[in-house]
């Protein structure tokens, strides 16, 4: 059963197994949302399909109960999203997570150029993982290295976009919308459109608004699944 906007809640057998549409908010971690549902619902066995960073928003598909056996099912699904990439800057994180360290002028790029620069990400990329990550080295997260000045090598990674759309341009500032695979980075991406601009780039909004046929319009915020969950409690 998925459960979105639209779906009643129903608190028996949960065990059996839930799946959420969540929308998650700007300052959460994926995990934070994971810890909320366990709460609200009473249940341990929680988890999601894919991560979101702390600052991005949107669709996370979370299962309950023996749907978590399921999950893979939603992580290897495209996923959408919307944001902006910020150019004449970059960030060691590739997004606003950390203060700039580099800075370069933007004033010469034109549209055309900005057009060039999207196609080059069109079809089957490599992308090299950044050191701001959860991936674990030696059982460690990456971003734990890198809050330290650590550098740690990275093999490049293999992804696909299968659709890369500019929707607005007003410099610095650059909107997009991307459709991938599963494993992609949009940061790196943002960071590497600027380098090849020749000014450098970064992350500044995302949000994810699908996942395969799943849409974030259907999803609920946490607090709005704590008020159909407590309506439900009323009710029965």
């Amino acid at each position: 059963m998925i459960i979105t906007k639209k779906s009643d809640i129903n608190l028996s057998n949960l065990s059996e197994g839930r799946v959420l549409l969540i929308d998650k908010e700007k300052g959460k971690t994926s995990f934070n949302v994971v810890s909320n549902i366990r709460r609200i619902f009473n249940i341990k066995k929680v988890g999601h399909a894919g991560t979101l960073d702390p600052a991005a928003t949107g669709l996370l598909i979370v299962a309950l109960g023996k749907k978590t056996k399921e999950i893979y099912k939603y992580q290897d699904m495209p996923k959408t999203y919307t944001g902006i990439i910020t150019v004449g800057k970059r960030t060691p994180s590739m997004d606003s997570e950390t203060e700039p360290t580099e800075i370069k002028s933007y004033e010469y790029i034109t549209e055309p150029d900005i057009e060039e620069v999207r196609k080059t990400f069109l079809g089957e990329i490599k992308q090299i993982p950044p050191m701001y990550s959860a991936l674990k080295h030696k059982g460690k997260a990456l971003y734990k290295y890198a809050r330290k000045g650590i550098d740690i090598k990275r093999e490049p990674r293999t992804v696909n976009i299968y659709n890369f759309e500019i929707s607005k341009i007003k410099l610095p500032d650059i909107s997009f919308k991307i459709e991938c695979s599963k494993g992609t980075y949009i940061r790196v991406i943002a960071d590497d459109f600027g380098q090849k601009l020749n000014c450098g780039g970064y992350l500044t909004k995302l949000r994810r608004t699908q996942i395969g046929n799943y849409k974030v319009e259907d999803a609920l915020t946490i607090e709005e699944l704590e008020k159909k969950v407590s309506t439900s409690k009323k009710e029965s």
